[in-house]
């Protein structure tokens, strides 16, 4: 799920630019629909943010499948497996560990999800971590499809709150975001949110200036 934070990340992490390659990309929040409207004329059709979409992509697949949880801390993820399972009865919701595993863990775990093989892993390890481990760790004989999370499980788990409808319809949820965690969060947005568009300006002035 790629907003203005992660696309700050991936100008500056070469490694992280590079396993987005063989992610499907998916666009959160309206920074990348402003982008999109300066690059390209129009904005994305739809938000596709990971706390929304996810739970949607779930809901909407009548065929059970099992869903494999890995990440963030051990009591937010177990509240995330029963909010799952309360919404999704008709699938199987395994958590197979939280995120904070040391190297010398992680054959264990890996072994672990190799042989639940889950229909869906979801990875909540924040960005680019996330990524970056299922890049290097995850392939067909783990699970069918992978996706990075972010801070799902703590939405889920009612750890960390969301912003009222209304906030989330005017596209001002990182507002609310910010000001929920400020000590943690007021660099990726005051900071992060115009080095964003600078980028995105100079990419339009790098395109107006190539020869047609």
């Amino acid at each position: 799920f790629l907003n203005a934070h992660t696309a700050n990340l991936a100008a500056t992490d070469p490694d992280f630019a590079e396993a987005l390659q063989s992610f499907l990309v998916l666009p959160d929040g309206i920074g990348v629909d402003l982008a999109a409207t300066i690059l390209y004329g129009s904005s994305f059709p739809a938000n596709l943010n990971g706390t929304d979409f996810v739970p949607g992509f779930l809901k909407s697949q009548t065929m059970p499948l099992t869903v494999g949880l890995i990440g963030a801390k051990g009591r937010n993820a177990e509240l995330a497996v029963e909010r799952f399972t309360a919404i999704c009865p008709q699938h199987r919701f395994v958590l197979i560990n939280d995120g904070f595993f040391s190297a010398a863990e992680e054959p264990r775990i890996l072994e672990r999800i190799r042989l639940l093989r889950p229909d869906v892993l979801l990875v909540a390890m924040g960005v680019p971590r996330q990524e970056l481990w299922i890049a290097r760790n995850i392939d067909e004989r783990h699970c069918t499809l992978p996706i990075a999370v972010g801070a799902l499980f703590d939405f889920m788990s009612g750890a960390v709150p969301r912003a009222p409808p209304l906030v989330r319809a005017m596209r001002m949820e990182w507002v609310f975001r910010m000001m929920v965690e400020p000590l943690r969060l007021w660099r990726r947005y005051i900071l992060g949110n115009p080095l964003f568009l600078a980028r995105v300006l100079r990419q339009k002035l790098r395109s107006q200036k190539r020869p047609a």
